[in-house]
């Protein structure tokens, strides 16, 4: 596969400077630049700001969370739509979120609340993929590029593995406690998969599968194996089977690289956390999950996702929110910023949570909300991210945004921005049809520290 990086229209030229621009600019060799023109140029030059994250957690609330029971709360609206939470202050002047959010409240003042968050699908699969990828799956469009099949596009979690590379002895891209579902690495290929840990860190039986060799093999007997396996390989296969055979040959590199990384198994031993520790984030999927999040961002994991839900709550969202979803959810987001920021790591890790959707303003019929992307609320912290502040605001009903509403792009944009990553940079398919990391939108810097 080509790594080329195509010139798009309108895109800031690779490696000029924003004083470059400027300087450009002034002499007048772009000629007939318009001061739109300029101005737009400036705020592209402006995004190659440097990177502030070394590594990015991400907690996916499957299913969409209740942003108006939660972090944008209406208690004027009538009673169908402000439903049973009360708001209540936080640590940040002004500030109110939901009653039920008592930890969050106490540590408002290490993360922001982006309140206009918005985007067109009200799906679950299909608003998934487009928030982990940018970009809604579409079939006849791949099909009319000359695709065999639709364009499988990479999750954010493989072009951040991609884009940044290994940082320590760990996988670059981890997910956990199952598959983020529509968060593979497309058509980037099998050396930027997620390695999945398909088990739950909150079982006290938990042990992160195939992370040891078999004991009944020597070090002596694994060794002249994978001397074999190379032989075998240096054979050659047929034409058929090169593809096959290369995304085997790099799965099994990966098992090779963490069974004989002491780092590595250390880093996915959550056991070796003081059990008050793992009292703080709490004994729950999510909690345990995330609190094996910061042991792995800390071996040098660049992107680690946690799927975290259900949050479909078309009926009885109030008892599911106030007794099995909200407070694990609670204890475990309080927990990790507060623990990272005291270790010194909060800067240097982007924390993100949110749903694919948010869920209705009006009540259903069976005490539920329903699907309602138009208006979401997305949680910020670290990484180059405001502390303490809201942005963005929504209408009387928290239905959509009476502020400038931002989207998936715009959302993915920033990350990419603060982590280092040219939203702007191309890949080819391997059919050889472009594809940029993000299409369209533009960082939201309203939330940059």
């Amino acid at each position: 596969m080509r790594n080329r990086r195509h010139q798009i229209p309108g895109c800031l030229p690779h490696g000029l400077s924003r004083r470059g621009l400027l300087r450009i600019g002034a002499t007048g060799l772009f000629g007939g630049l318009s001061l739109p023109m300029l101005l737009d140029l400036q705020a592209r030059a402006a995004s190659n700001a440097p990177a502030k994250a070394r590594s990015v957690i991400f907690l996916m609330l499957e299913g969409g969370p209740s942003h108006i029971d939660l972090w944008d709360l209406k208690p004027e609206a009538p009673p169908e739509i402000r439903g049973e939470f009360l708001p209540v202050s936080t640590v940040v002047p002004g500030t109110q979120i939901s009653e039920i959010l008592p930890h969050c409240a106490q540590v408002a003042d290490k993360f922001t609340i982006l309140r206009s968050h918005s985007h067109a699908d009200n799906a679950h699969q299909t608003g998934r993929h487009w928030v982990l990828t940018g970009y809604p799956p579409n079939f006849a469009d791949g099909q009319a590029q000359g695709e065999p099949f639709n364009v499988l596009y990479p999750s954010i979690g493989s072009i951040l593995a991609r884009e940044l590379g290994p940082g320590g002895d760990v996988p670059p891209y981890v997910e956990m406690p199952n598959p983020l579902g529509p968060g593979g690495p497309g058509f980037y290929g099998a050396k930027y998969a997620p390695f999945t840990i398909d088990n739950d860190p909150s079982q006290p039986d938990f042990k992160v599968r195939d992370l040891e060799a078999p004991s009944s093999i020597s070090e002596s007997r694994f060794s002249r194996r994978r001397e074999l396996l190379g032989d075998v390989e240096s054979l050659g296969v047929s034409s058929q089977a090169t593809g096959r055979a290369d995304a085997l040959a790099m799965y099994y590199q990966k098992a090779v690289d963490l069974t004989t990384s002491p780092a590595a198994r250390r880093a996915f031993d959550i056991s070796a956390e003081p059990a008050a520790m793992r009292e703080r984030y709490g004994y729950s999927s999510i909690g345990q999950s995330a609190l094996l999040a910061r042991r792995l961002i800390e071996a040098g994991c660049r992107f680690v996702g946690i799927d975290h839900g259900s949050w479909d709550t078309h009926t009885d969202n109030f008892t599911s929110h106030k007794k099995a979803l909200v407070p694990p959810t609670d204890q475990a987001f309080s927990a990790l910023v507060t623990d990272l920021d005291d270790r010194g790591l909060l800067d240097e890790t982007l924390v993100v949570m949110m749903g694919e959707m948010g869920r209705t303003p009006r009540i259903n019929k069976d005490a539920g909300r329903d699907h309602w992307s138009m208006c979401q609320t997305v949680i910020l912290a670290g990484g180059g991210i405001k502390r303490g502040a809201v942005i963005g605001a929504s209408d009387k009903t928290a239905s959509y945004p009476t502020t400038q509403p931002y989207g998936i792009q715009d959302l993915l944009r920033t990350i990419f921005s603060l982590t280092g990553v040219d939203a702007d940079k191309v890949y080819e398919t391997p059919v050889g049809r472009p594809v940029p990391i993000v299409s369209g939108g533009r960082r939201i810097d309203e939330l940059l520290a």
